[in-house]
């Protein structure tokens, strides 16, 4: 049987590819895809082939082919069932029809988590990790810039945390009501509340750094996630980043968290984030939804003009 994938071709051009199938080896798992997401920031930037030479090993995905800039099939949000009855499983997978893995690279998703839901697997997953490496507190004043999924996502359970004060810091007017459908605040970079105790930047943007760094208070911590790719970004750490003492720290999915490295696995915290997904409030995260078929014309909108895409969901018949 054929396996169908998507390829970014060359930078800004995708196609499906039909490829002969197999069935699994013992250990390994045949997956019948449902859905898949597009983590619209990563993505972006490998079709648009702007991964910088020097990250070519960094930034492969788990079950990748071919090379960047291209021809690569990339991507690491799928959820499917398998084949031998197991039930559905979350898989760091690109996108892809049918695939076979090994039996310990899927994960079980909570029979309470839809599948639109489950692709946001990944980014929970990111999320969770930023909350290892920011370690927010009980009571603290925190701010996340930049109202993408995982932006949302880290935003979201730093509130659950008893006395926080958090907010959502976005450019983009429509994320006040994506903020208060997750319980947290919501202002403009130049409304935002400053003197913080932890700012967390998301946003992708060199001026939401800018932002970020400047609502951090004395001796705070500025968590930086977001991954510029080829880009050179300018940072103001003149005038008073030095006099405040600010940490400016970066936080990176591809390992766990010091903090929690030596007792947590990545199979742990992806059933973590998993089990995080059981909420349905994450359900305002899910923007659009457009066939497999349709995915080389949907890549190609989303790298040059993705509007309010949160998480845009792949279908697959």
């Amino acid at each position: 049987m054929d396996e169908r994938s998507f390829w970014v071709a060359a930078p800004g051009r995708g196609e499906v590819r039909s490829a002969p199938g197999r069935n699994p080896n013992d250990g390994e798992v045949a997956i019948r895809a449902l859905a898949s997401g597009v983590s619209r920031g990563t993505e972006a930037l490998v079709f648009q082939g702007r991964v910088p030479e020097s990250q070519y090993a960094i930034m492969r995905c788990p079950f990748q082919a071919g090379d960047f800039p291209g021809p690569v099939k990339y991507g690491y949000a799928s959820v499917g069932n398998r084949e031998d009855g197991g039930g559905r499983v979350f898989c760091l997978h690109p996108h892809q029809d049918r695939y076979v893995v090994p039996d310990n690279m899927v994960v079980p998703v909570p029979d309470d988590v839809p599948d639109a839901r489950a692709v946001l697997g990944a980014n929970m997953e990111t999320a969770v990790n930023a909350m290892w490496d920011a370690g927010p507190r009980i009571g603290d004043r925190i701010a996340v810039v930049g109202g993408g999924v995982v932006g949302c996502f880290v935003a979201a359970l730093c509130a659950r945390l008893p006395g926080t004060s958090v907010q959502l810091v976005d450019i983009n007017p429509a994320r006040a009501e994506t903020a208060a459908r997750l319980g947290v605040g919501f202002a403009a970079p130049d409304k935002a509340d400053g003197d913080l105790d932890i700012v967390v930047h998301a946003s992708g943007a060199p001026a939401g750094l800018t932002a970020a760094l400047g609502l951090a208070g004395f001796e705070a911590t500025v968590l930086e996630m977001s991954w510029y790719g080829d880009r050179m970004v300018p940072a103001p750490l003149g005038e008073a980043f030095h006099s405040r003492r600010l940490v400016l720290k970066s936080s990176q999915v591809g390992h766990v968290a010091a903090s929690r490295r030596a007792r947590r696995t990545h199979r742990d915290r992806m059933l973590l984030g998993l089990e995080l997904l059981r909420d349905p409030v994450f359900d305002c995260l899910l923007s659009e939804t457009s066939s497999f078929d349709d995915l080389p014309e949907t890549m190609g909108r989303l790298a040059e003009a993705p509007g309010d895409t949160l998480c845009h969901v792949v279908t697959y018949s």
